[in-house]
């Protein structure tokens, strides 16, 4: 259970987070029509900082043109009342959620005509594998779910109804006694995680899904394939196949919650040495020596709490 907040933020207001509710017969509740960021606020030498906030603000704006919901607030004026809401609420490191829904109006399908309500909350939330996992890492399997197939539900939006397919894979997979699934694309090609990107080692290469597989384009993933780049890793987006899963040298996953996790078996196949690999290590030392503050923010990555935000 998370811990609430005093204040969270509602189309332009701050209100207290308990009042921060929707009426049943929302357009949201029936259809799912709502699309959300998870972004990650760090405790710097700086002070708190929030890693990548105008990627996550555009990616929030890119889900919503695809859905048709059009945002009374810009791109700028979004992220300053994220700065804001870590102020009022006095939090150091936490995880914020902004989320866009159809509110409540019209009962159909179509939900054009609905109020578009914005809400924007932050709490305390720790490693979401696991602190142990970022070493050790965690058992997974490959999900009986595939993930959406093309022109049925876009997977580049960060929409809620995509996340009812994410909740089957989860469940299957803690069911049966897993930490996580992975997905396969309807052509049999490994896809992603629940709520996760995967990455694929083998001969010093990395290897992810391309977009093209049904994959979110994820902002810790692109975050990964530039470390790797900057540090002489190859990177390759390309297909996975199954199989390439189980002879990987490494497999990590990657997302804004689940940050870099390695993986240590997968059907329990043990995967390498069966714990964190070499490559995965590395890359898990230039990332956290990013958003900690120890390493340069050299792609300016971190928007400090405290400091002036532009608003665009």
């Amino acid at each position: 259970m998370l811990t609430p907040t005093e204040k969270i933020w509602h189309n332009g207001h701050f209100i207290r987070w308990e009042d921060a509710k929707v009426h049943v017969l929302s357009h949201v509740v029936s259809y799912g029509s709502s699309v959300f960021e998870g972004i990650r606020c760090y405790s710097t030498a700086l002070g708190p900082a929030i890693f990548r906030l105008s990627e996550h603000i555009r990616r929030l704006q890119d889900s919503a043109k695809v859905y048709r919901m059009e945002f009374a607030y810009s791109a700028g004026q979004l992220s300053e009342a994220i700065l804001e809401l870590i102020r009022v609420n006095k939090m150091g490191a936490c995880y914020v959620k902004p989320v866009a829904l159809r509110g409540y109006g019209d009962v159909g399908v179509n939900g054009i005509k609905n109020p578009i309500e914005i809400y924007i909350a932050c709490w305390e939330w720790g490693k979401y594998l696991g602190e142990e996992a970022l070493a050790e890492g965690v058992d997974v399997c490959v999900s009986s779910w595939n993930r959406m197939a093309p022109n049925t539900l876009p997977a580049m939006a960060k929409a809620g109804a995509n996340y009812m397919n994410s909740q089957l894979i989860k469940m299957e997979a803690v069911a049966n006694g897993y930490v996580e699934g992975i997905a396969l694309d309807t052509a049999g090609y490994v896809s992603e995680g629940s709520g996760e990107n995967i990455f694929v080692v083998r001969d010093g290469k990395i290897h992810t899904p391309p977009l093209g597989a049904s994959v979110l384009p994820g902002i810790t993933r692109d975050a990964i394939v530039t470390l790797a780049r900057d540090n002489g890793i190859p990177v390759v987006e390309t297909i996975v196949p199954r199989e390439m899963l189980y002879i990987a040298d490494e497999v990590f996953f990657s997302g804004t919650a689940a940050e870099i996790t390695p993986i240590r078996s997968i059907d329990r196949i043990t995967i390498g040495k069966g714990r964190r690999g070499p490559v995965t290590e590395r890359l898990q030392t230039e990332f956290f020596g990013v958003i900690n503050g120890t390493k340069p923010d050299r792609h300016g990555w971190l928007s400090p709490v405290y400091a002036t935000a532009a608003v665009k």
